[in-house]
């Protein structure tokens, strides 16, 4: 089964790969791993903003995150093709997180999770889930990633 045929199966369309917003580029192959720059959580062409504790509950985090992890599958189509990832090695979850806030590892799930539904086991990896006070345009969640890839 491609992994085109895993996502019709699991009822997912992926959104077109974001443009950079500044002076990077949003992936970059080097000996055999896909760095993906980090993505944005985007809902109907928007960015879904908001901090975790105050305006954004962790079902709404766990949202946001798995909007960033469908803009990494996404960057990673676009640049290489989904087919020819062996391996999700490492994400990278950002919260934009309240001070009091604690629970961004279930908030990362929703690209963790992501993850494993498309990929299988290749899809279990190794993850940060870091709060921070502030995200770019003001986003609720942002995850980088890392893949192994075939050439």
């Amino acid at each position: 089964m491609t992994i085109a045929d895993r996502l019709t199966e699991l009822g997912i369309e992926l959104p077109q790969a974001a443009a950079p917003v500044a002076a990077y580029v949003p992936t970059v192959l080097a000996n055999g791993l896909l760095h993906v720059s980090g993505q944005l959580p985007f809902r109907d062409g928007q960015v879904v903003t908001g901090r975790l504790g105050e305006e954004v509950d962790i079902a709404g985090g766990q949202a946001a995150a798995r909007l960033c992890g469908l803009m990494l599958l996404a960057q990673v189509d676009a640049a290489v093709g989904l087919d020819r990832v062996e391996r999700v090695v490492k994400l990278g979850v950002f919260v934009n997180s309240a001070g009091s806030f604690t629970q961004q590892p279930e908030v990362a799930n929703g690209a963790s999770e992501l993850m494993q539904d498309v990929f299988g086991e290749k899809g279990r990896h190794a993850r940060a889930a870091v709060g921070v006070p502030t995200l770019p345009r003001g986003a609720a969640v942002e995850v980088d990633a890392v893949f192994q890839v075939r050439s």
